[in-house]
């Protein structure tokens, strides 16, 4: 696919990181030719100089036969003007743009065809706000991917002694509950002076201490089966109410207006360092939300604020380091969990489950929204996981028997990669938002067997442990006139 991408900052060089992995045709335009040269120089992209809302700039950046334009340039202006362009003057099938300012989302007047033309709005900070609020919903996950509208979820969590499902195999632990809609999918397992090693699940792998598992299941059944895998014994799940959030910018002051309309449920702190921005905080949030001016590394104030106390710390400011360094102090100093928000991918790989119990990379939250564009065939949702390198993926089965490979066959006869995983199939989803309430059945998560026949319109979720293995699973599920 030929892809052009307005934008090197922090968001473009992570989707041209990730979008020349798979082989796709990437051009970046930004007026940084620095910030190109760099981007030239450790991947296999061209770079153009120059501003995104030029036409000449566009055509030399090759929009005349583009495939999908991705504007993520750091003012909302750029991008809606760019996408405007693209599609009065170059006619680009698809246009995505980065937009922070709210309201966009919800009119189609602004963003149709008569407006600005954009077919899919992303806004990075609502994606880490919605990311960081799954996490906050399921307290022993280290990450929480949702799929088929939310009926299912993929998460992952660490192991740990003495919870129920740990040191048991995974055929055991089918036979003890066969009817419940879960699966394990993988296990990244410590080793030492190594990085955490994928080991491939099958029914005499056994879950040790200290493996990072993933699990794909009905979402009713996700909250159980995480504890069972990091709950010791009979201890009580202890949820979230107490929050702390070191920093006030977009995402602090975005996460905490979400938390605070569950009146009642969580307490929220914020640590803020600028006496400006705390009086602005101050006048945007409840009165029940205590906004402080301070620094997150001060070691004073933290045991002021009884951060031994604190269930939930989130570092969210624009410094990896100081994120890091604040995390680890709390954690330190008492703090159940801490979560560092770290741009540099690097950092992030380093800290990820250590001390630091969530590393999260902000463009990583986002990807999939991007890479579901990408993608060939009927993807539904796909999750960006383990730094990049694996991924699930949701594809819907369409078609008969005779124009698809899938539709109409079990399991068992499907030729897909033996390092592919299918997770998880849901059945009955509305094809359409038109379908009347008559005509609607309740959806199923159905758990794949050999024997399970795959039909018309089945959502499937896949766990992939390289990206490679996507192009095999699109190719499977393409839809021909004919097939033979």
């Amino acid at each position: 696919m030929k892809i052009i991408i307005l934008g090197a900052g922090r968001v473009g060089h992570s989707v041209a990181e990730s979008l020349v992995s798979e082989r796709n045709d990437i051009t970046v335009i930004d007026t940084d030719a620095e910030r190109l040269r760099d981007l030239e120089s450790r991947f296999d992209l061209r770079g153009v100089v120059g501003n995104g809302i030029d036409p000449a700039v566009l055509a030399e950046a090759g929009a005349h036969d583009t495939d999908l334009l991705i504007a993520c340039a750091a003012q909302d202006e750029t991008n809606l003007v760019c996408c405007k362009i693209a599609q009065i003057v170059f006619n680009i099938p698809t246009r995505i743009a980065r937009v922070r300012s709210s309201g966009f989302d919800n009119d189609e007047r602004l963003v149709g065809p008569e407006g600005f033309a954009v077919d899919r709005i992303i806004c990075p900070e609502e994606s880490l706000t919605r990311y960081i609020g799954k996490l906050i919903e399921y307290p022993e996950a280290m990450q929480v991917r949702e799929f088929a509208g939310g009926r299912a979820c993929l998460a992952s969590v660490r192991a740990r002694t003495g919870a129920p499902m740990v040191g048991h195999t995974i055929a055991e632990l089918r036979a003890g509950a066969p009817d419940v809609a879960v699966r394990i999918v993988a296990i990244y397992r410590r080793f030492p002076d190594e990085p955490d090693r994928f080991v491939a699940c099958d029914g005499n792998t056994r879950i040790e201490p200290g493996d990072e598992v993933f699990v794909l299941a009905a979402s009713e059944h996700i909250a159980h089966v995480l504890a069972a895998l990091h709950r010791r014994g009979a201890t009580a799940v202890q949820p979230v109410r107490r929050i702390m959030i070191a920093g006030g910018g977009r995402v602090g002051l975005r996460l905490a207006r979400q938390l605070a309309k569950q009146a009642g449920r969580f307490r929220v702190k914020i640590v803020e360092g600028d006496m400006h921005r705390c009086t602005e905080l101050a006048s945007l949030l409840p009165s029940d939300t205590l906004v402080l001016q301070g620094d997150a590394t001060d070691e004073d104030l933290l045991g002021d604020e009884n951060i031994e106390e604190i269930d939930l710390f989130l570092a969210l400011t624009d410094d990896d380091e100081n994120n890091i360094m604040s995390c680890l102090l709390a954690k330190r100093m008492g703090a159940r969990r801490v979560l560092a928000l770290i741009n540099r991918r690097s950092y992030a790989d380093l800290m990820h489950g250590t001390q630091i119990d969530i590393a999260l990379s902000p463009a990583q939250a986002m990807l999939g929204e991007l890479l579901a564009y990408v993608r060939q065939g009927d993807v539904q949702a796909v999750h960006s996981l383990r730094r990049g390198v694996a991924e699930a993926l949701e594809i819907v089965a369409r078609g008969d028997r005779k124009s698809s490979r899938v539709v109409g066959r079990k399991v068992s006869e499907l030729q897909l990669p033996g390092e592919v995983h299918m997770g998880l199939i849901v059945r009955g989803l509305p094809d359409s938002p038109d379908v009347s309430p008559e005509d609607l059945r309740e959806p199923q998560v159905i758990i794949p067997r050999s024997s399970t026949v795959i039909e018309s319109n089945d959502h499937v979720v896949f766990f992939l442990p390289h990206k490679r293995l996507v192009r095999d699973v699109e190719k499977l599920f393409r839809v021909s006139a004919t097939f033979f």
